[in-house]
């Protein structure tokens, strides 16, 4: 039988949950894969879309992890200030194999202090504040740093999961996970990144998010200690 290969996601009140479900999928056929779903209680945890997703641990009982991986979602600034989250990022990531994110979630990484000196990847209408946390942004939808994995926005983390099955598991195991699950993108529009969708798109997504980028550079501005 396979090492048991302990990989746990961060699990938070309004996450993105395809951020999550997706590497999530990928990663549990990885050989030896045990999946932690990890946040303060086990009590059902709300996702962007409504619906809940249940943890499968706490931070007290999550074991140490050979894969940390936060994804992003409104939720997150939220998290910056919050101690108990910090804390165990820090203590997690301090000894995990790999330290990873998807989409804004990179962000809640830096807060907790992960990213400084590192170059991380992030969705691009969040890439700008990585670098209140020492992080080195780059536009990209997969980014390794040493053992700093991240994922672009969203959808990239159905790819960074492949990339770090096969960093855990071999090219190909990676291959085979793919077939298995039939990724084979062929999206209707190309429209899936700023420059594919044009300034136009992109000027109006910007104007329906600006109030949501104003509280989160307010709670960055009043949070003392990140």
């Amino acid at each position: 039988m396979p090492t048991a290969l302990h990989i746990g996601f961060l699990l938070f009140p309004h996450v993105t949950q395809l951020d999550l479900t997706g590497p999530a999928q990928i990663l549990s056929r990885v050989p030896g894969a045990q999946m932690h779903l990890v946040w303060k209680t086990r009590d059902p945890v709300p996702t962007d879309v409504g619906f809940t997703i249940n943890p499968t641990t706490t931070f007290a009982d999550c074991p140490p992890l050979d894969v940390l991986c936060v994804p992003g979602g409104f939720g997150i600034e939220q998290l910056f200030g919050d101690a108990e989250t910090q804390a165990f990022l820090r203590r997690q990531g301090g000894q995990a194999r790999y330290v990873t994110s998807v989409c804004n979630g990179s962000l809640v990484l830096g807060a907790a202090g992960l990213l400084d000196g590192y170059r991380s990847a992030c969705h691009w209408m969040w890439l700008p504040f990585l670098a209140r946390f020492g992080a080195v942004p780059v536009a990209e939808r997969i980014v390794r740093d040493r053992n700093r994995i991240s994922g672009g926005g969203v959808t990239a983390g159905i790819d960074f999961g492949l990339a770090l099955a096969a960093e855990l598991a071999g090219e190909d195991v990676a291959r085979t996970i793919q077939l298995a699950l039939e990724y084979n993108p062929q999206p209707p529009f190309a429209a899936g990144s700023p420059e594919g969708a044009g300034p136009e798109l992109v000027a109006r997504y910007r104007a329906m998010v600006a109030p949501r980028l104003a509280r989160v550079e307010a709670v960055l501005a009043n949070t003392v200690e990140l």
